[in-house]
């Protein structure tokens, strides 16, 4: 079904491959539809627990497909179809911020890890920011560049780089639009795991799985809206939603499961969950 992509569920973690390693799996039309159809399938299959969104061969993502964009606007190839690719991840609760073009990869039920293993750059670099988190290669280079296309900050980067890293340090990034490695990265705040050349995958596939063995998904869902709602508003409201929130979670099943487990001394067992 995927030509662009591959997706592969090893339970508990589902990894979504960007498969275009001869462009540096820069973006094309058809493979942003398929990475959101295969994060809508991850959502919803309950045997996942956490998605790993990495690329093929020596880049994560060199950004949008210069030539491939040239082409269409040019009349030189039709646009494709890609009605087959429909679908509608994310938590629509979380409101219309997380619904505004990409920003819907941070209202996805599941933990998602961006595996930087190489080249990350333009678009490619955003996705990587709306990732929870980043486990980076140390030989990975970044770049917006978006400056140096007499661009702006696009798709919600200008909103999440300096609340991951401050408003000076962001500036400077997307002024200059210069590379930097996963060494600076991890400096910047960027990579939340700096690991060596060809280990990123695995470790954000070890990651998952370990939460998945201690961890509540359904808290994991709860506890990502409660961080990204809650940029948004102030203090008192945060709270005040918490508290519903951690009232709700107090009747559930996993809350006394998560007792009995601790009581008897042995790993919980927590219901897993759909996108529903």
């Amino acid at each position: 079904m995927y030509k662009e992509i591959t997706y592969d569920v090893r339970d508990p973690v589902a990894v979504i491959t960007m498969n275009r390693p001869e462009a540096l799996n820069a973006f094309t039309n058809r493979m942003l539809a398929e990475i959101r159809h295969a994060l809508a399938a991850a959502e919803q299959n309950p045997a996942v627990v956490g998605i790993v969104l990495t690329g093929a061969g020596r880049g994560f993502c060199a950004g949008m497909d210069m030539n491939a964009l040239n082409s269409m606007s040019s009349g030189g190839s039709a646009r494709e179809d890609l009605s087959a690719f429909e679908a509608e991840p994310g938590d629509k609760s979380l409101g219309e911020n997380f619904q505004v073009s990409f920003t819907y990869v941070m209202s996805i039920r599941k933990p998602l890890i961006a595996a930087v293993n190489g080249a990350c750059a333009g678009l490619g670099f955003v996705f990587a920011l709306l990732a929870d988190m980043r486990f980076v290669e140390k030989q990975a280079r970044f770049s917006t560049a978006f400056s140096q296309r007499g661009l702006i900050a696009e798709h919600g980067a200008s909103w999440i780089l300096p609340r991951l890293i401050g408003s000076g340090r962001a500036l400077d990034i997307l002024w200059s639009g210069r590379r930097f490695d996963g060494v600076e990265a991890e400096k910047l705040g960027l990579a939340e795991r700096l690991v060596d050349t060809g280990a990123s995958l695995q470790s954000a596939i070890d990651y998952i799985t370990e939460i998945s063995k201690v961890a509540s998904p359904t808290s994991l869902r709860v506890m990502k809206a409660q961080v990204y709602r809650h940029l948004n508003m102030q203090l008192g409201e945060s709270l005040t939603e918490s508290n519903t929130w951690m009232a709700e979670s107090l009747r559930r099943e996993d809350f006394k499961e998560g007792v009995r487990s601790f009581l008897e001394k042995r790993p919980p067992q927590f219901k897993r969950i759909s996108g529903d």
